[in-house]
């Protein structure tokens, strides 16, 4: 065939303990997609500017560690007992890991890695410039006055805006999924006080037969189905009731 024939698109943000706990899964579909499929990555910003701050913010990190520990005990990913602070944005991070990608997606994968280890491994999220210049001081390969350079530049936050207003125009497909799944929020979308974005985090999986959406922490063989529904003909993603939804190539 010419050229790569399935796409994929992860919804994400550095802050989600969800996605920090599909990490894994995730790194393992990359390797077994690489040169098979293209990957692109769209960040969702769980933590908006216009967020009302917390009234009470010791009390709002006490309450945050709990969902992160409660979360960690369905996906077991590592997470610290002490939070200092919830991230009160999530741009600058997503800016960085935006940026990163200029420098090719080794570099970028170690940055947001970085990037999430700030909230979920140290319990300080980097959610000002010079958190994240600190979280990420350090990683192999990475030009750290260019990722500075890059944060500002007006074409990261123009890509980053982009972003914000992609998650919050889920596909019908997503809007249509309820099943709880093994993700407590299994359904397709998150409801916003206006309007609604996709789950975080979301594979959306694209190719020669169809798209399926994946939200929420799933098995990795379920992400394994849904490359394959789309890539091969069949389809087996097609109404499984495991909250994934297909629908035929146009």
């Amino acid at each position: 065939g010419g050229g790569l024939r399935v796409e994929i698109t992860e919804y994400t943000d550095p802050a989600c303990p969800w996605a920090w706990g599909c990490e894994p899964t995730f790194r393992l579909l990359r390797e077994r997609t690489r040169g098979l499929a293209t990957w692109r990555r769209v960040f969702g910003i769980l933590f908006d500017e216009d967020d009302d701050p917390p009234p009470d913010p010791a009390a709002e990190a006490s309450w945050y560690a709990g969902f992160i520990a409660r979360t960690a005990r369905h996906t077991r990913a590592p997470f610290t007992s002490r939070l200092q602070w919830v991230a009160s944005s999530s741009w600058p991070a997503s800016l960085a890991a935006k940026a990163a990608e200029q420098q090719g997606p080794e570099v970028a994968e170690r940055v947001l890695r970085r990037l999430r280890e700030s909230t979920f491994v140290r319990g300080t999220p980097a959610d000002t410039v010079d958190r994240v210049l600190e979280a990420v001081d350090g990683v192999k390969g990475l030009d750290t006055a260019r990722l500075r350079a890059g944060m500002a530049e007006p074409a990261t936050l123009d890509a980053v805006r982009d972003d914000w207003h992609e998650a919050r125009d889920p596909l019908p497909e997503a809007r249509s999924l309820r099943a709880p799944a093994r993700h407590p929020h299994g359904a397709g979308v998150k409801e916003l006080e206006v309007g609604v974005r996709y789950s975080l985090p979301t594979l959306v999986v694209r190719g020669p037969s169809g798209t399926v959406v994946v939200p929420g922490w799933r098995a990795p063989e379920e992400y394994v189905a849904a490359l394959d529904a789309v890539a091969s003909g069949s389809d087996s993603g097609s109404g499984s009731g495991h909250g994934s939804a297909t629908r035929p190539a146009r």
